[in-house]
């Protein structure tokens, strides 16, 4: 019985970027490309963009990590116009699908999911329709590359709705699950068969700051919306536990609080991107060991 390996990727904006840096220092330590190292892989909303990179172009951790790069990041987050940028009460999407369709077709052209090296997923949720959606290689082969990432990363107020090629209507995964793992056991036992399999789930960061009770027991819409009911909404910490007691030694989580980084999803500073890295390498260091022996690398 073969042992296949899982690599899992959370949603989380910029702040995926940490994963990768700690990708980049498994990578040197084991002397192996990620993309030799797993035989799965699967993301969703940003963490769909690592997962892209890995299975279907066979980069390396530090060839995904420029495309968080303050090239593309640019680019995506031009803001739709100047009243976007600066109006205290923000009306429409924060940014359009347009620059980021840009970049997608600069990193994956025209390919096809099916055209994957590797088996890849990715989770979005479809708005008519009311239900999650999950995106594969294996199971969908019209579907190109670009629509299945701008349908997983469409996250309500930074990105309009997404309309693929399908003619349906999609935003970020995470509404229905930040933290694919389970998704990711599940659609590969049923890829590999009866293989064993183990899963390395890679986190975004832990919004730890404390909200205050009084005070959110007095907030309308605007409130919550200043006090992060997304970040809420968005908590990957229940399907950690449940993987945690149901996979139990098949299953390794990297993941920590988020310490002094902006817990919103888009901030591309030199001082939150450096945050943002320094955690990749503190990650390392206190997971390194673990990740080599668990990989049995």
């Amino acid at each position: 019985m073969n042992n296949r390996k899982i690599l899992s990727f959370d949603g989380g904006g910029v702040r995926a970027l940490a994963g990768l840096v700690f990708l980049a220092e498994l990578e040197k330590h084991s002397n192996s490309k990620i993309f030799n190292i797993f035989d799965y892989f699967a993301g969703v909303s940003a963490g769909s963009l690592n997962a892209f990179g890995f299975a279907a172009k066979q980069m390396t951790s530090e060839d995904v990590q420029y495309l968080w790069s303050e090239y593309y990041l640019k680019k995506i987050k031009e803001p739709n116009s100047f009243w976007d940028r600066y109006s205290i009460i923000q009306s429409r999407p924060k940014y359009d699908n347009l620059s980021k369709i840009e970049v997608l077709e600069d990193i994956f052209g025209d390919m096809n999911i099916s055209e994957s090296i590797k088996p890849v997923l990715s989770l979005t949720y479809n708005l008519e329709q009311r239900s999650p959606e999950i995106h594969t290689s294996y199971g969908d082969a019209d579907i190109k590359i670009i629509d299945a990432c701008c349908a997983s990363t469409a996250a309500p107020i930074y990105f309009p709705t997404f309309k693929a090629s399908n003619d349906n209507w999609y935003i970020d995964g995470g509404v229905a699950s930040n933290n694919p793992t389970l998704i990711a056991f599940s659609e590969a036992q049923g890829y590999f068969s009866d293989e064993d399999l183990k899963i390395l789930s890679i986190g975004t960061g832990l919004n730890k700051r404390k909200i205050s009770g009084p005070k959110s027991s007095k907030w309308g819409g605007l409130g919550w919306l200043r006090h992060d009911i997304m970040g809420i909404m968005l908590e990957t910490e229940l399907e950690h536990k449940i993987s945690k007691n149901l996979l139990k030694d098949r299953y390794l989580r990297i993941n920590s609080p988020l310490g002094s980084i902006n817990r919103r999803l888009d901030d591309v500073s030199e001082l939150n991107i450096k945050k943002i890295q320094d955690l990749g390498i503190t990650w390392w260091k206190n997971f390194g060991e673990e990740v080599l022996k668990f990989l049995e690398l």
